[in-house]
């Protein structure tokens, strides 16, 4: 049965943070607000917390997983980026985008994508989402919270807590965070190109 964290949106309780982390650190997985929809979330090394995403949301081998980092030079251990491509990508971080970039050998290779070595990365900008990243002190390995047949992300909370309570560790309630994914936009070669359009502007990278 999942643990249920109702967690303030602006000013999240260190305490309640704290407890929700020593669950991730137990290779636990969680339920979690970011500023496009919630996601679903496990250590970077739990390779069985990776599995069960993949049960919850019926994923192939081939899914990509986003590393979520807690600021930019976090997120320059597991990425390669040029002086354009890193001008370009911190002016949108934090923010509500996930970019596509070459993969250090910092990430597992069962996260590369098989062709192009890279992984997909990003800095939210949700209170409670930086409060937690501040206090593992390292990524989370991530998937929006979509489940099979459904047609958007749920929004609530203890809906969340209803429908997969025998299937994740925690679910963290801050509230309503809506229901639109990152726009996704892939650097591997250079030049962006806008893969998933969502939550954040596209029109800053055309």
């Amino acid at each position: 049965m999942a643990r249920y964290f109702d967690v303030h949106p602006d000013n999240p309780q260190p305490r309640t943070i704290g407890q929700v982390v020593e669950i991730i650190r137990g290779e636990g997985l969680i339920a979690y607000p970011t500023d496009s929809c919630f996601a679903l979330g496990c250590r970077l090394g739990n390779k069985d917390g990776m599995d069960r995403i993949r049960e919850i949301r019926h994923l192939d081998s081939g899914h990509h997983f986003t590393l979520v980092c807690r600021d930019f030079a976090q997120l320059g251990q597991f990425v390669q980026l040029d002086n354009a491509v890193f001008r370009a990508v911190k002016a949108a971080t934090p923010g509500r985008y996930t970019f596509i970039l070459p993969a250090t050998k910092e990430v597992p290779r069962r996260l590369w994508h098989p062709r192009k070595k890279t992984v997909g990365v990003r800095i939210p900008a949700h209170p409670v989402t930086r409060a937690l990243l501040d206090a593992l002190g390292e990524p989370l390995l991530s998937s929006t919270l979509l489940l099979p047949g459904d047609e958007e992300p749920m929004t609530q909370g203890w809906e969340i807590k209803e429908r997969l309570d025998h299937a994740v560790d925690a679910v963290i309630d801050a509230g309503d965070c809506g229901t639109e994914p990152t726009t996704v936009v892939d650097f591997s070669d250079g030049e962006p190109e806008i893969v998933r359009v969502g939550a954040g502007d596209p029109g800053r990278f055309v």
